[in-house]
């Protein structure tokens, strides 16, 4: 054999091994990997053990992976949040994308949670923080003091709708952007509106939290806000039974099932008692949603001062302008109630 075979031979083999060497180093860079599209979320403080623990179920190849990783640097730059993976990725994508990619947002949703504890829990369900830290974060002192709020208040400033968050957003970062929100829906337009009615946004959310209570039909809404104008306006104590439902539950604890006020609850001894109190309690009873705030800015214009639970129209409510009448209307209730077997 010549020697020029011998180096042809030799040059033949090193491209051939050199093929291979190059296809397996496409494959492990650009090579498909990740098996389907799923979502991972990746917790604050991570290091790359829990990364390959949360990513390993969708990949094809781990080893390929972890030696990308490793050549990137990722083990060194882990972010937190939640990143959406995609069928088809190579390990050069999937690493640029945790390393340095959009994490996804989500929608955070919260309505009707009438305790902080209960607003807590709904938003710990939803980001990573913990209950615990949006219940401190919310109820914190100094922030209150700074932002003209107390704990009585506090409610006021959560406005029910739908809100874009990373997943990772702390309690505090959370906090925050509901004051942002907040002082967003208090524009010109609505605190004019409120001047109006001789109310401040906090009244405003507390006068709308115990028209909540009041009636679950959004149409009736307006004409109870009106009922409350009217008696604020005349110097009327406001009489609602949620704001006595609500000074039970604090006595008694929220899970007291009060389905029925009684003339002795109608003395107890709160601030929150609007029988025995004039003008509006010190914050909201619960939390209002939009339909709610909006029927106190823009209240129906009439007459009336009293109203009951309506027996034939079952989830509306009587209205009337004189005492006469409404008495009439609140016996038929009582009796009605009566025979339906509920005495609390």
């Amino acid at each position: 054999m010549n020697f020029k075979k011998i180096i042809y031979i030799a040059l033949l083999l090193f491209l051939i091994i050199g093929s291979i060497f190059a296809y397996k180093y496409y494959n492990i860079i650009k090579g498909n990997n990740v098996t389907q599209d799923a979502y991972i979320y990746i917790p604050t403080n991570s290091n790359f053990t829990k990364v390959q623990e949360l990513i390993n179920p969708y990949l094809n190849d781990q080893k390929s992976f972890d030696w990308v990783a490793e050549k990137k640097n990722y083990p060194n730059k882990i972010r937190a949040g939640k990143f959406k993976i995609q069928k088809g990725m190579s390990n050069e994508k999937l690493v640029n994308h945790l390393r340095g990619g959009e994490p996804e947002t989500i929608k955070l949703t919260f309505n009707n949670q009438d305790t902080y504890q209960k607003l807590a829990g709904r938003i710990a369900d939803q980001l990573e923080t913990d209950s615990i830290s949006v219940l401190q974060s919310i109820l914190d002192k100094d922030f209150l003091e700074q932002n003209n709020f107390n704990e009585a208040t506090a409610m006021a400033m959560y406005i029910p709708n739908s809100y874009e968050f990373y997943w990772n957003t702390s309690a505090e970062q959370f906090r925050d952007k509901m004051l942002s929100e907040y002082n967003k829906f208090w524009n010109k337009e609505r605190l004019a509106k409120a001047e109006k009615q001789n109310l401040t946004p906090i009244q405003v959310v507390t006068l709308a939290s115990i028209v909540q209570k009041e009636t679950s039909t959004v149409t009736e809404r307006p004409k109870v806000a009106g009922l409350y104008l009217n008696r604020l306006k005349d110097f009327w104590p406001l009489q609602a039974d949620p704001t006595i439902i609500y000074a039970l539950k604090q006595k008694y604890g929220q899970e007291t099932d009060i389905k029925r006020v009684l003339n002795k609850d109608l003395t107890i001894d709160s601030p929150y008692n609007t029988y025995t109190n004039f003008g509006l309690p010190p914050g909201p009873i619960a939390m209002p949603d939009i339909s709610s705030l909006e029927a106190v800015l823009n209240p129906t214009k009439h007459k009336y001062f009293y109203m009951c639970a309506s027996t034939e129209n079952i989830g509306q409510h009587e209205f009337a302008s004189s005492l006469s009448q409404h008495n009439i209307n609140a016996r038929k209730y009582q009796n009605w109630i009566s025979k339906q077997g509920i005495n609390r």
